[in-house]
């Protein structure tokens, strides 16, 4: 024991004694370090397990690899591969570069060691005798890997670690462990990480040249490229590919100006398809460097949504007719389980803010928060789908002023059933319909759905019924899930956790009330006042689904469900700026079709079954308001006719009428002068964001018992001499006059157009006249009736 100590911490002569000396020494380690080797040495099966790469990686329910994103700055480490997934190129190479006599030793090449120390008697240079088994083995130990020593001592006890590895693996566990532990360039560490960050590609896809490379890059990782071409090109005369030296400078150098990936990934073509639900993720769950998270995501789902979204914003911006719409957003919940089964967050490379998660966003939300409020009306049993609503223009006084919202196509509908107001999207209707559930109450029910209202019903006013809130999309597409679950609210998930988080479900609306908006909602008759027959919403097996634009055309959203899935899709863009000629079914609805066509190619959706609490009657309208029909009720709350009251003019409901006009009445000794009965002086109008900006108009009226012998003038332009005249809206403010035979104004008022048209070079002509022209030519197209 004395003599091997001796041995091992001689003088620095030792040099000279190289060749007996380390066959001494080599002696004594094995006497007294294969013992302690055989417990200090792990097993493959460890190495394997406790690998770690630098990135987490975010895997889909079945397993499928969705994201990566890096946790550990100090070190490039990408998945292990298996020695299978190696080219045979790059095995070849390594073997002819680190240790020709691989597969005939045992952990020890003694004829490479005995011609090393004699070349190192005479101080030759020569390939070394470190077999990959040895230099394995300090892979295996940190400590010694760090160092850097290569003390004889050190040379030996790999040797003995050598021998026992061999003993205890197998050659192929060798090799795949060594080409995963080695260290390459920089901070890159293993074969998978060398491969993509160098060579973009997988390590199974190398060829000769670039295993070349990556072996001359083992013995000296942070050489020139010209050093590193010249080991390489080494390396292939010995693999007799002698030609692929030809540029192999130049290729090299390419290589290593090639940009670091962010992420590293074994299939580095494929897309990263859910950055934004990774983000999320990682900020609830911290996940740990090497740590698989596996989400509730589909895999294929999720790429069919992001390539759905992607390839229907381009179509929405080709250059024959740019729609100026950038971003967008898909979330598909699973309506049993809550499981979210898609999430894009943007529209990646075509979006200015592709980091933004529109997902969780927020925005506002348009008519889409219209279902909610008729359900809660219909629970109060304040009305049925049979009510009829006073479509006709509407003065609410409001804390800036007067609050009047306007309808789809302006020409108002006059008196209309709930399932046309809701299926068609009637602003006037909905507005009608919260005056009777209060703004405060509505709030409170938006609130109990997940909804993030940040104020109280009051704050929004009567603007709450057409969407002035702002909601997320996930909130919005799980309230959503909640009328497709009969009115049970619930979270949704998007991690898979077992044994499973708890939920808390809530009762928002009864299942009676929920079943009769589902009815509406996939009632394709009710939408044709607004929508027509042939439109995305219109599919070929059961769905309930709504519509919804904010103000001055800045969000589109489609939200709807069928019996297995709820799907939301929000377009528009994430800087806030205006679309252009995006109405409520060329936006956000052609993606909604396609994606709840693509869940039930296979799978059928069938309607609910209607509950216990609901009958079905068939309902005649008096006066022929709409046709008959079978319509459902809330048990105890049918009526076969619905007419309206006494006092109501059915005649008079479909046309404008004086909005809070102090003028004389048609009784008046001066009822015979000129009079505008609508619009009202101070009118503000607000466009309909949901309706083409060519179906919209404002109604010009003279009063009751107005002098027929009078002209229309607007802006000082004339508008010809009807008692009624609809009038193509261009914001801005106007000034509109009747004037009287001698050309002198009788009556005047002041009114505003908020909101925008079309994009043209020219104002749109209304009765041969134009309105006054804006100072831009590109306008978005519509905005909501928000509180003004």
């Amino acid at each position: 024991m004395r003599e091997c100590a001796n041995a091992m911490n001689g003088p620095s002569t030792l040099k000279r004694r190289w060749p007996r000396a380390f066959v001494r020494i080599a002696l004594c380690v094995l006497l007294i370090g294969e013992p302690l080797a055989a417990h200090a040495l792990p097993t493959f099966d460890d190495v394997r397990t406790q690998w770690r790469s630098s990135d987490w990686l975010l895997l889909s329910r079945d397993g499928v690899p969705l994201q990566r994103t890096r946790i550990d700055r100090t070190e490039r480490r990408g998945d292990w591969v298996a020695l299978a997934d190696v080219s045979p190129a790059l095995r070849e190479a390594i073997v002819v570069s680190e240790d020709r006599r691989f597969y005939e030793h045992s952990g020890v090449d003694w004829r490479g060691a005995a011609a090393a120390a004699w070349a190192n008697l005479w101080n030759t240079r020569t390939r070394g005798a470190s077999t990959v088994t040895m230099q394995l083995t300090g892979l295996l130990d940190d400590e010694r890997q760090r160092s850097g020593q290569r003390s004889i001592a050190q040379k030996a006890n790999q040797a003995v670690s050598a021998l026992w590895l061999e003993r205890t693996w197998r050659k192929d566990q060798i090799l795949e462990a060594y080409l995963n532990l080695v260290p390459f360039r920089g901070e890159t560490i293993g074969l998978s990480a060398l491969s993509i960050t160098l060579f973009g590609k997988a390590p199974s896809g190398l060829d000769e040249r670039e295993a070349a490379v990556a072996a001359a890059l083992i013995r000296a990782p942070n050489a020139p490229y010209a050093k590193v071409s010249e080991r390489a090109c080494r390396i292939l005369r010995d693999m007799n590919a002698p030609e692929r030296c030809v540029n192999l400078t130049a290729f090299v150098q390419l290589a290593f100006a090639r940009p670091a990936p962010a992420l590293l990934s074994i299939s580095p073509d494929a897309p990263m398809l859910a950055p934004h639900l990774a983000r999320r993720i990682a900020s609830e769950t911290h996940p740990i460097a090497g740590a698989r998270v596996t989400s509730t995501l589909d895999a294929k789902l999720q790429r069919f949504a992001s390539d759905t979204l992607t390839r229907t914003l381009v179509e929405l911006n080709a250059p024959a007719h740019p729609r100026n719409v950038h971003d967008g957003a898909v979330v598909v919940l699973d309506n049993a389980t809550g499981d979210v089964l898609a999430w894009v967050g943007s529209s990646g490379g075509l979006s200015g803010a592709r980091d933004v998660d529109a997902v969780l966003a927020r925005r506002q939300a348009g008519s889409t928060l219209k279902p909610f409020l008729y359900a809660q009306a219909i629970d109060e049993r304040r009305l049925t789908t049979a009510s009829l609503l006073d479509d006709a223009p509407l003065d609410l006084p409001a804390g800036g002023g007067l609050y009047i919202p306007q309808n789809y196509d302006k020409d108002f509908k006059g008196w209309v059933s709930v399932r046309t107001a809701l299926g068609s999207s009637l602003n006037v209707p909905a507005v009608r319909t919260l005056v009777m559930v209060t703004p405060h109450r509505f709030a409170k029910t938006l609130t109990a759905l997940g909804l993030p209202l940040d104020q109280s019903g009051d704050y929004y006013g009567y603007s709450l019924a057409l969407g002035s809130a702002d909601v997320t999309l996930l909130s919005l597409t799980n309230a959503y899930r909640a009328l497709a679950n009969g009115g049970v609210a619930a979270p949704a998930v998007d991690v898979v956790r077992r044994p499973p988080a708890p939920v808390a479900p809530q009762r928002v609306f009864s299942r009676d009330a929920s079943y009769i908006i589902a009815t509406v909602l996939s009632d394709n008759n009710a939408r044709t006042r607004t929508f027509g027959f042939d439109s995305p919403l219109a599919t070929r097996f059961f769905s309930a689904v709504k519509t919804g634009t904010s103000k001055d055309m800045r969000d589109n959203w489609t939200i709807g469900y069928t019996s297995r899935y709820t799907v939301g899709v929000w377009v528009g863009n994430a800087d806030g700026q205006p679309m252009w000629d995006v109405s409520g079914v060329t936006g956000a609805a052609p993606i909604w079709a396609a994606i709840v066509g693509y869940l039930h190619r296979r799978v059928p959706s069938v309607a609910p079954r209607a509950p216990a609490g609901v009958v079905q009657t068939r309902v005649a309208f008096d006066g022929n308001i709409e046709p008959a029909r079978n319509e459902w009720f809330v048990s105890g709350t049918q009526t076969p006719i619905v007419g309206l009251a006494a006092n109501a003019n059915p005649t008079d409901q479909a046309t404008s009428v004086s909005r809070g006009s102090t003028r004389q009445s048609a009784s008046s000794p001066a009822s015979a002068a000129p009079r505008i009965g609508s619009p009202a002086d101070g009118t503000l109008f607000a466009l309909d964001p949901d309706i083409p900006a060519t179906r919209q108009r404002i109604m010009f009226e003279r009063a009751s018992g107005s002098s027929g012998h009078s002209s229309w003038r607007l802006d000082g332009k004339p508008l010809g001499r009807d008692e009624r005249v609809l009038w193509l809206p261009w914001p801005g403010r106007h000034v509109l006059e009747l004037v009287d035979a001698d050309g002198a104004s009788a009556d005047s008022v002041h009114f505003e157009v908020r909101g925008a048209a079309a994009r043209q070079s020219t104002p749109p002509h209304s009765i041969g006249v134009p309105p006054t022209p804006l100072t831009s030519t590109r306008q978005d197209r519509t905005a909501n009736g928000q509180k003004l």
